[in-house]
């Protein structure tokens, strides 16, 4: 079946070749081909995984192909088989000697699926039967009522080694269609959308950028930016300059992504381009050092080593850290940091000089530090003799929290403290930063600022099946009516939405839609404080750790959907299925949007614009974080409770409703 450098598969051959391959063919290529520790135990469950597959296919006609061991960098696994025969697509995850089949496998083989439909592009169509086969399991094939989602694609059906047969059967019995041509499937690309978590992880394992993001015309290539900006930090090492980069994109367009790719390139301290990604942003980089360690022991595990997990957690705390530890050590050592390069996640995000004086005063015991939290970070970078490259990824509508000094404040310090620093800018800096232009106009005029196409992601990729997502949250929010009711439109189709006063209709419909470990979760500003007749009590804190990375049979995940996550606990990560709580800190007044914070006993209207915008961008980033679908929850006001009056909640329903979002 030909051996390219980029097959996904350890074996594969049509199933007339496969029937009539000897055994130790078939285990030979398996062996040879794998990447991991290949030990007697899985040459006993290949052995036993070909022999039953043989003679279950000998008495089934239908042309077709098979593949041993699919490779799927998304997830960092493997499929067991994939069998294509018929008119039908099968996946196969086998339990070789188990008797029963675990929650967990039945997610495993259900995520394979879901992967194979959402993400292979000759698959999407496709009739797709994932089967768990516990080998040892009763002879008797259980009566399971077929259940198919809109997209052909089956609940898990579960077999044994003497039923394996019979629930080839009832799958191609369940769909009907043209039969699959094996090679066109085989020759179809695979355009995964990864969450930030898988993206990390596939990065860290040693995939290449382009192996896990989508390069569909659809889509920006974040290998091209990627790499430019790779070549922009050689050239900078070459030439011995010292040279700042601004990456910026969309929500959910991959900036993170960009940042952990380039950084992932150089992890040695020994690399003359060794580089650190840094972020503001606490939840993130403690879910992506946990991710990050705990798949780095599984890995090792696999390969028949043993990795402890403190171990594991020091290697990646190496790469990927906050940006307060990097500061913190710019105080007390003024040397020049061990890394030439800098890549700042959320730059915009950074603080400005009233608010970094203030923690620096409180903190750090510091009364006259005068620099803003930009200036000082540049200012580390400056202690190298050579060169330095600083990039800072820039997101738009994401600001948050006080004293977030946006973008204005790393050009005030470039152009009058840095100026020998070269300057590479995305042109769409202006129209992301408004509040940027005059130090933009005022850098431009230099001879050393270079403006690159190529430094902007323009779509977004979180929302893998709709790529309008975004545009409707913005539209939406700027009240914008006819507009986001077109883009809702041309969402819908693929991606979604439900309106609902009722918060446990919202749990049902999240548990009905997710398959697999498609992760859901309930989140909410972090200024609604009258939700707790709900039974949501915002300063609960939660453990990001435990409720992004943690399974359903845990109380304290997000799939319980129990503890809620605010916009601080979110931005920069993502959920398949989100549930967002609306309060009464975000009203629709007649004039537009109301604005308000609880304070002891009462709501108290917000007048400053910074925190109105704060607000604002709270939403915009609650509204944004499904990757698959999303349910808005608007409770019922309540006429005895004068802090949940329904005048605080009706008109905001009303918007949604009226913006054509459908009533679950």
């Amino acid at each position: 079946m030909g051996s390219h450098r980029w097959q996904r598969w350890a074996y594969g051959a049509s199933l007339d070749d496969f029937l009539a391959a000897d055994r130790h063919s078939v285990l030979g290529h398996l062996t040879s081909a794998s990447d991991f520790a290949v030990d007697e135990t899985q040459t006993r469950a290949w052995r036993e995984q070909i022999d039953l597959l043989k003679g279950v296919l000998a008495e089934t006609s239908g042309p077709g192909a098979i593949y041993f061991e699919y490779a799927i960098p998304r997830l960092g696994k493997r499929i067991d088989v994939i069998l294509i025969l018929g008119h039908v697509l099968y996946v196969l995850e086998f339990k070789v000697g188990e008797r029963t089949y675990t929650a967990g496998a039945l997610d495993q083989v259900w995520d394979y699926a879901l992967d194979l439909k959402n993400f292979h592009e000759q698959s999407h169509i496709l009739p797709v039967v994932p089967v768990l086969i516990a080998t040892a399991a009763s002879a008797v094939m259980d009566a399971q009522p077929l259940i198919s989602h809109h997209d052909r694609l089956l609940h898990p059906i579960k077999a044994s080694a003497a039923t394996l047969a019979d629930a080839l059967r009832q799958g191609a019995a369940f769909f009907d269609g043209p039969l699959i041509d094996w090679r066109a499937w085989q020759a179809g690309r695979y355009l995964p959308t990864p969450t930030i978590v898988e993206a990390a992880a596939a990065l860290y394992a040693g995939h290449a950028v382009e192996d896990i993001s989508r390069s569909d015309a659809g889509a920006q290539n974040l290998a091209l930016t990627a790499n430019r900006v790779s070549a922009i930090i050689e050239d900078a090492r070459q030439q011995g300059r010292k040279v700042i980069c601004f990456v910026t994109g969309v929500p959910g367009a991959g900036k993170t992504l960009v940042g952990l790719d380039i950084a992932n390139r150089h992890t040695s301290k020994d690399d003359a381009l060794y580089s650190v990604f840094l972020s503001g942003n606490g939840p993130l980089v403690r879910v992506l050092v946990e991710a990050l360690a705990r798949d780095k022991v599984r890995r090792a595990a696999e390969r028949g080593e043993r990795e402890r997990i403190g171990e594991a957690r020091s290697a990646v705390k190496q790469f990927i850290q906050a940006i307060h530890h990097f500061r913190d050590d710019g105080l007390v050592d003024d040397k020049p940091p061990v890394e030439h390069v800098a890549l700042f996640d959320e730059a915009q995000r950074a603080w400005d000089h009233a608010k970094t004086a203030d923690f620096m005063r409180k903190k750090r015991g510091q009364p006259e530090f005068a620099a803003s939290e930009p200036e000082f970070l540049i200012s580390c970078m400056d202690r190298h003799d050579d060169w330095a490259v600083i990039v800072c990824l820039v997101g738009s509508g994401q600001e948050i929290n006080t004293g977030e000094a946006g973008i204005s404040a790393w050009l005030d310090a470039v152009h009058t403290r840095f100026p020998h620093w070269h300057v590479y800018l995305s042109p769409q800096l202006a129209s992301i930063e408004h509040r940027a232009v005059a130090q933009l106009d005022a850098l431009t005029q230099r001879a050393q600022v270079t403006q690159e196409v190529s430094l902007h992601l323009a779509t977004s990729v979180r929302s893998f099946r709709s790529e309008r997502v975004s545009e409707f949250v913005n539209r939406l929010l700027a009240l914008e009516h006819a507009e986001a009711a077109e883009a809702l439109r041309d969402v819908l189709p693929n991606f979604p939405i439900r309106l609902t006063r009722d918060l446990n209709a919202a749990k049902r419909w999240l548990r009905e839609q997710a398959r697999g470990s498609e992760r859901y979760g309930i989140v909410v500003s972090s200024q609604a404080q009258r939700l707790k007749p709900h039974a949501i009590d915002v300063r609960a804190t939660i453990d990001p750790i435990h409720w992004f990375l943690h399974g359903k049979e845990d109380v304290r995940s997000s799939y319980y959907l129990e503890d809620v996550a605010t916009e601080f606990q979110v931005q920069g990560l993502e959920l398949d299925w989100t549930c967002v709580v609306w309060d009464g800190d975000l009203r629709v007044g007649r004039d537009g949007w109301e604005y308000y914070g609880f304070v002891g006993d009462k709501w108290q209207r917000v007048l400053k614009e910074e925190r109105r915008r704060y607000l604002l961008n709270a939403y915009r980033v609650l509204l944004t974080r499904a990757r698959q679908g999303m349910v808005v929850v608007v409770p019922e006001g309540d006429a005895e409770d004068p802090t949940r009056a329904a005048g605080f909640y009706d008109p905001a329903y009303r918007l949604l409703a009226r913006t054509g979002v459908p009533l679950l």
